[in-house]
């Protein structure tokens, strides 16, 4: 008899890397260009302080987009996200380079897409999840799909399911309330 498959919750209590995609999902994926043709984007807050939470829980966090922007370079900073690929046009390849680079599984990660180039990833990382606004096809293979709109805390909701499968999120919480230590939250 098979094994039943693992829930979304399973899966996302197995995260120790988690990846985004930029447009779309850090984003709402629209595009603003100067007169000069550089791009602007909009981030969410929230959005960036879930990838925070995050690192302070242990998850590591990467990006992998198909674009190549001085703004996602300086978010990235921003929010220490140490692992950043830009400008890529095989996102299966970038990933492989990244588990070779961290020493992590495929099982070991999640990723969050939107489009059809985002799939190739969702379908081979243990945890795959998209916004609510995302294309049929990606909602269709994700194990997760947010209630909030790439760009508006789909981001965040997702930090704060893998926050919550791993028992770190009351204990985060807590030190945020001023109560509490931050202990038990790493490992």
């Amino acid at each position: 008899m098979a094994a039943a498959p693992l829930t979304a919750t399973e899966r996302a209590s197995r995260v120790k890397l988690m990846i985004f995609d930029v447009d779309g999902v850090l984003t709402d994926g629209g595009l603003m260009f100067t007169a000069e043709g550089d791009t602007m984007k909009a981030f969410n807050s929230m959005d960036g302080h879930g990838a925070k939470l995050l690192r302070q829980a242990g998850i590591d966090t990467a990006i992998i987009t198909g674009r190549k922007s001085g703004i996602v370079a300086v978010r990235a900073k921003e929010l220490k996200i140490t692992h950043l690929y830009q400008g890529i046009e095989n996102k299966p390849e970038a990933f492989a380079e990244l588990l070779k680079e961290t020493g992590l599984t495929a099982e070991e990660c999640g990723y969050m897409g939107d489009d059809w180039v985002d799939l190739a990833v969702m379908l081979k990382v243990g945890f795959a999840a998209a916004p609510a606004n995302s294309h049929p096809e990606v909602i269709a293979r994700a194990h997760w799909v947010s209630e909030a709109r790439g760009g508006q805390g789909a981001v965040r909701e997702v930090c704060d399911t893998l926050l919550r499968a791993q028992h770190k999120y009351d204990a985060l919480l807590a030190a945020a309330c001023g109560g509490g230590d931050q202990q038990g939250l790493v490992g």
